[in-house]
């Protein structure tokens, strides 16, 4: 498969590494160093898919135009949309032109986040009770600088688009039928909100999930209380270690047998979600927008709830 990589920042050049020799050039308006300025520019013949590392705003412009060219192409998260009925439309688009459009969320593919999701799927937690996940980093003043980055719901859609999404991967449909409500919300050192916590009962789990630009050193840590247990997971790969760790439960009380698994290793997920976007093409699996017109549906009510659109 041959790749263009849209945009050169940060997420760009991971890409552009990953994709190794299938890399044909980058596109990119603002960077002195791409190949070609527009997407237009790049002759058709020359690639098969796109890896889309850009701004929200002109993500359904490449999209579409990639659809109607029959190229398939990798979103960056959060797909975000000028409207709710483009979902449908260029879904339909996609499925008619054989092209796949797939939304990237790397972390389904951070190992102790697949552990979690088994833990949860074979059922030996019992009842579970409470979720509580934290995403910290320390990119206020970057977001501050930035000319397309601090406005709108700032953290929320940067960060809490993965939380959600994590929340899909291990609880389910359930999360985009919850009614999601801002516990917090603050602005300390930025236009747009820097600090949130947003929450939701999802199908009887308590959940909470907090994210910040505000935390110096970063971290990710998740808590999942339950009946029979608690299941834990401090750090990502990218800021190892990073631990999983499951504590079972002493009847009627006392300290719980305790699991640790703890791996010191760079950041897997970018190689694994490329090989699964190819895969997916290789496989022919239809393009499926449910989930993320579900998250558009949820991050658009809580940004309305902030004051914000």
């Amino acid at each position: 498969m041959r790749v263009i990589v849209a945009g050169q920042g940060i997420q760009g050049q991971k890409r552009r590494k990953i994709c190794g020799d299938e890399f044909v050039g980058f596109v990119d308006p603002f960077s002195a160093g791409s190949d070609f300025k527009y997407i237009r520019d790049v002759p058709l013949e020359k690639y098969d898919a796109v890896l889309a590392c850009i701004p929200d705003e002109p993500k359904q412009d490449i999209v579409e135009f990639c659809i109607k060219n029959g190229k398939h192409v990798l979103v960056e998260k959060p797909l975000w949309f000028r409207d709710i009925s483009n979902f449908k439309a260029l879904e339909e688009m996609a499925n008619r032109n054989g092209v796949l459009c797939y939304i990237a969320y790397n972390h389904r593919f951070e190992p102790h986040f697949v552990n979690m999701a088994r833990s949860i799927q074979d059922g030996w937690l019992g009842e579970i009770y409470r979720c509580r996940m934290f995403y910290g980093n320390g990119t206020a003043r970057l977001v501050k600088e930035s000319a397309w980055r601090d406005k709108g719901g700032g953290v929320l859609p940067d960060l809490g688009s993965h939380l959600l999404d994590t929340c899909k991967f291990w609880f389910g449909e359930e999360v985009e039928n919850s009614k999601w409500e801002i516990v917090s919300a603050n602005s300390f050192e930025n236009a747009a909100p820097d600090h949130v916590i947003i929450g939701a009962n999802v199908n009887g789990i308590q959940v909470e999930l907090e994210m910040t630009m505000l935390m110096w050193k970063n971290h990710f840590t998740c808590d999942v209380l339950a009946h029979n247990g608690s299941v834990h997971i401090e750090s990502l790969c990218k800021w190892g270690p990073t631990k999983y760790i499951e504590r079972k439960r002493v009847f009627p009380s006392g300290k719980p047998p305790e699991t640790q698994t703890i791996l010191t290793q760079s950041d897997p997920t970018w190689e694994l979600e490329y090989s699964h976007f190819k895969n997916l093409i290789d496989e022919k699996v239809s393009t499926n927008f449910v989930w993320h017109e579900g998250m558009y549906k949820i991050l658009s009510s809580l940004e309305g709830s902030l004051g914000v659109s």
